[in-house]
């Protein structure tokens, strides 16, 4: 398959034609970075600093050409080509400023020499019938995702080149979004927030500096809805297997007196889940207001997401697989997870002189929330409760219902100060300040023997304070006509205070203090009009998460991670195809993994390995295969090893633990092959047909590359069915039907496992997520 893309790659185009041209602002002077488009192709180019451009090898007939720039109004010229062609296109300023300046510090554009995808609000709707945020960018490169409930709702994770949520940076309007503590994204706290999105970038290693915790795999830059300008309303309504079901309400007022406009979503989603009971209820609202003049706007975001998911945690055990893969091993009826999370940005953006624009933000997010769980036997001393004695009967044991609460505060702010110069230099200077104070506590709501108990006694309560700063600058340099340059470094500060053990095995406040210099430096070479090479070196640094803190003490608390990663890439693109290749080598020092090592605490922590990993190409490429039909498609090969592995196995025979020494094993969870494509069909004017496939290859479930423990490799398949009309009395009305798994692939996206020693050999308790078999999704949406 992708032999014939790469074939197509280089066929000669046989055009005939060129345009040539420049493009300059009202005042007359050049504007270089505008790309230059041909519509309805691949084909495209950019101006360079004295602002002109070429493109060659065009076939003759008419053309469109779209010239575009952040900040300035699109302009489209009809051209019929029946000669070479030169032009002089004139941007003007956008009348009202746009959104999209507060995210341009923090993306990676054309000349950031390192891989990333774009991806539309367009792209998002053809998918977002009710599922997460995580199963909607599925089909992009290197992506892999799961679903505790096997069917897309609730709890989701993503894992970009083998990293898992907590090593992918998310940030929502270049606000900081994972969690301060354990480091993880939560998509399942922010239900149907994809339809108050107008565009996310997914940076593929360690990206470009931007805010919060530092990228280990990827960055997710989520932007949301950017100004419309004219008043609407909408409805989306969607259902499907396993109860799903959406609802969302959207309306706005476009732009009020040439300055003022307001948004508003609601919605409300729910779902039975595939594995039984893993039922999800989930609510949302999106208001936004704003205020825009032509230099500046001021944008109020609030919104909030509350869910209710039964829990489906513990997944399946492996000898189930079989007879019953929608197995829960959780039936007291109220095992929930229940939280709420609120969300306040303060955006702002104003253009100083020309050449500078300031943007400053700021956020806070509160968070309130706990899961219930029910547990048989468990002892009173895990409580810090006596006994219950009754008669000359000692209880030792009793079963209880438990919540486990969170209760957050995280607040700050985010600033930059963009530079364009309009030649040869555009820059950045920018960083942000955050805290998180974090409240964790337990309560006992109930006990089969309650002895001298109160309901609600809190067994635990934990404070932690974390405060998070980092300022970074960065510069893109036009060395020459065909070279660019850019150079990009951080610095970030942490600061952590925690309750933690001591040397004797006490609980006590304790602080963490790091330091870390991320520099990045890249270069990006013009070969012509339709392709360019690249190459960038970037550092990253992360700290270690909540429980390699809490569960340690200060002389066996693990080191942070250093990642130097190393990026290369071509890219060209004609009028029928579209190709890129990228190649990486992530070099990890100090990479933290499980490896079954009790520390002095006796919790099985993360260690650090000293070196590891990632090395791999990811190909992407796009055809015109006939004028309704197209392809995309993406695939990454790869390697991702640990050098040295030690694993650590209970012994049980002997109450101690065994050792094990590995070379060259793969790291868990990072398949060497992951594929995409989307093959798309327009029959007819507003119909599109499409053939969705996604290949996973292998994955370990740990570090021993042990064939016992692992995920087998699937591939699946989905029919996406979208008919489109515009009425007399709608903009738009869309039907969508989405036919999940189509040949019912048996496969399972995550798991676990757990080896030990018992009667002198090694056993493996596996545990597994299985995912939904074939399945449907069906929706219309209503747009006045």
């Amino acid at each position: 398959m992708l032999v014939a893309f790469l074939w197509l790659a280089i066929l000669p185009a046989w055009a005939q034609f060129s345009i040539s041209g420049t493009v300059s602002d009202a005042e007359g002077g050049t504007v270089p970075g505008a790309a230059v488009t041909v519509e309805g192709t691949y084909q495209g180019t950019f101006t360079d600093a004295t602002g002109t451009f070429r493109l060659t090898n065009l076939k003759p007939g008419p053309v469109s050409l779209r010239v575009s720039l952040l900040g300035f109004e699109a302009q489209t010229q009809t051209l019929d080509l029946t000669q070479n062609t030169t032009v002089s296109v004139t941007l003007r300023k956008a009348a009202i400023a746009v959104d999209e300046v507060v995210v341009s510090a923090t993306r990676a554009n054309q000349k950031s020499a390192i891989a990333y995808t774009d991806v539309s609000r367009q792209y998002l709707d053809k998918l977002n019938l009710g599922q997460d945020i995580p199963q909607l960018l599925n089909f992009t490169p290197s992506i892999v995702t799961t679903s505790d409930a096997g069917a897309g709702v609730g709890y989701t994770g993503i894992r970009i080149r083998g990293s898992d949520a907590t090593r992918v940076n998310v940030t929502l309007n270049g606000i900081p979004y994972n969690d301060a503590e354990s480091q993880g994204t939560f998509f399942v706290n922010m239900p149907d927030f994809a339809s108050s999105v107008s565009s996310v970038q997914i940076q593929r290693g360690v990206g470009t500096s931007t805010n919060g915790a530092g990228a280990f795999g990827a960055s997710v830059n989520i932007q949301t809805n950017k100004l419309e300008t004219k008043p609407y309303a909408e409805t989306n309504l969607s259902a499907g297997s396993f109860g799903t079901r959406k609802v969302n309400v959207l309306a706005g007022t476009g732009l009020l007196n040439n300055h003022f406009t307001l948004d508003a979503r609601l919605s409300t989603i729910h779902s039975d889940g595939y594995i039984d009971r893993a039922f999800s209820n989930l609510k949302s609202f999106y208001i936004s207001g704003g205020y825009y003049t032509d230099k500046s706007f001021v944008r109020l975001n609030v919104f909030s997401g509350q869910e209710q998911t039964y829990q489906a945690w513990n997944g399946v055990p492996e000898s189930l697989l079989q007879t019953n893969r929608t197995y829960n091993s959780f039936t007291y009826d109220n095992q929930t997870d229940n939280y709420q999370q609120d969300n306040y940005q303060l955006i702002s953006s104003h253009e100083l002189s020309k050449n500078w624009r300031a943007n400053l933000s700021f956020f806070y997010t509160k968070g309130r929330g706990y899961y219930e769980e029910y547990r048989a036997n468990d002892e009173f001393s895990n409580y810090g409760l006596p006994n219950v004695v009754i008669g000359d009967s000692t209880i030792r044991q009793t079963d209880i219902v438990r919540r486990l609460w969170l209760d957050n505060n995280f607040y700050g702010t985010v600033f930059s100060f963009d530079y364009n110069g309009f030649g040869k230099l555009t820059a950045n200077i920018g960083g942000g300040w955050n805290q998180y104070k974090g409240e964790h506590y337990g309560e006992i709501i109930w006990a089969r023997f309650a002895g001298n108990t109160n309901i609600r006694d809190r067994y635990y309560n934990d404070d932690a304070t974390k405060t998070d700063f980092n300022l970074y600058a960065k510069a893109f340099y036009q060395l020459s006509r065909s070279l660019n340059g850019f150079v990009d470094a951080q610095v970030r500060t942490i600061d952590y205070s925690f309750l933690g053990f001591n040397s004797q095995l006490q609980n006590v406040q304790q602080t963490a203090n790091l330091v870390f210099f991320n520099p990045k430096a890249g270069l990006t070479y013009t070969l012509n009009d339709r392709s360019t090479v690249y190459g960038s070196v970037g550092v990253g640094h992360r700290e270690p998460n909540r429980n390699d803190y809490t569960q340690s003490t200060p002389a066996s608390r693990p080191k942070a991670e250093q990642l130097i990663d190393y990026e290369a890439g071509y890219k060209i693109q004609t009028a029928n195809v579209a190709f890129t290749a990228n190649a990486y080598y992530m070099n990890y020092r100090n990479q933290l993994v499980l490896s079954g090592q009790l520390n002095d605490v006796g919790a099985a922590n993360r260690v650090n390995v000293p070196t590891s990993y990632r090395a791999g190409i990811e190909l992407e490429a796009g055809a015109r295969l006939a004028k309704p039909l197209r392809w995309n498609v993406n695939a990454t090969f790869s390697q991702n090893k640990i050098k040295n592995f030690t694993e650590y196995l209970d012994n049980f025979d002997n109450g101690q633990q065994e050792s094990r020494q590995y070379r060259e094993t793969d790291i868990s969870f990072s398949p060497n092959v992951i594929a995409g494509s989307q093959l798309l069909f327009t029959p007819a004017k507003g119909l599109e047909l499409g053939l969705l496939s996604k290949y996973v290859g292998k994955q370990y479930l740990d570090n021993t590359s042990n064939e016992s423990r692992k995920l087998d490799p699937y591939f699946t398949n989905d029919i996406r069915v979208i008919y489109s009309l515009k009425p007399k009395f709608a903009q738009e009305i869309t039907f969508t039907l989405l036919l999940n798994n189509v040949l019912n692939e048996l496969y399972e996206s995550n798991g676990y496992t757990y080896a030990y020693i018992s009667e002198g050999r090694v056993v493996a308790d596996n545990g597994y997520y299985p995912q939904a078999g074939r399945n449907f999704l069906a929706g219309v949406k209503l747009r006045f």
